[in-house]
């Protein structure tokens, strides 16, 4: 069973905290040598980290900081943060495919943490993509809603695709208790340091029994 304390790192004198929408084709980073679109064409604040990175083709949410003690502790087992995506995938999942999703599936060796998985009955309300996506005519697409609580690389596409079902498009609409909210592509909000904290506060998940 899983239960929530009230103990939660300190949040330092400075630091700022910022939800940003990234778009699809922008790099995770500030700078890139070959002059491929990034975060600094959507963002003015300078020093800032993301904490939990999208890759490129990915959309959604950020968080953004000059806290790196609250990065380094977000990335610790003991106080791993679940993190939502929406995945358009090719095909309609079965009951075992998802079943399999929800157990866990072996990608590069090692075997997924259990993830919660939801095929949705309709597409959501999102934004259009700046490229559309590739599909093919005949073939139907379905939206899965995953909740994880790991974060290895490309960690979505490989498992659906370790099940048969490639991701088409992914969007992450939230990370622990921060949610993408209102914001569009691009766009980007702080959230003040007193509400990080009551936020993490009331959301840090620690596994235990009874």
């Amino acid at each position: 069973m899983v239960r929530f304390t009230q103990t939660a790192p300190e949040v330092r004198r400075g630091a700022r905290y910022f939800l940003l929408n990234k778009p699809y084709g922008v790099l995770c980073q500030f700078t890139d040598a070959a002059a491929r679109p990034t975060l600094a064409g959507l963002f003015p604040v300078t020093d800032m980290y993301a904490a939990g990175r999208l890759d490129a083709d990915s959309e959604g949410l950020l968080l953004l900081t000059n806290d790196g003690g609250l990065i380094h502790r977000l990335a610790q087992p003991s106080f791993k943060q679940p993190k939502t995506y929406l995945a358009q995938v090719e095909r309609i999942p079965d009951e075992a495919a998802l079943a399999r999703l929800r157990q866990g599936v072996v990608i590069e060796g090692q075997t997924t943490l259990p993830a919660q998985v939801e095929l949705l009955s309709a597409p959501p309300a999102l934004w259009e993509r700046s490229a559309p996506i590739r599909f093919r005519q005949s073939v139907p697409t379905a939206w899965l809603r995953l909740v994880l609580t790991e974060g290895r690389n490309r960690q979505v596409r490989k498992m659906t695709a370790a099940v048969g079902f490639p991701t088409l498009r992914l969007v992450r609409i939230s990370i622990g208790p921060f949610t993408i909210g209102d914001l569009q592509p691009g766009q980007w909000q702080e959230v003040p340091a007193s509400l990080v904290r009551r936020l993490l506060n009331n959301s840090r998940p620690q596994q235990g029994s009874g």
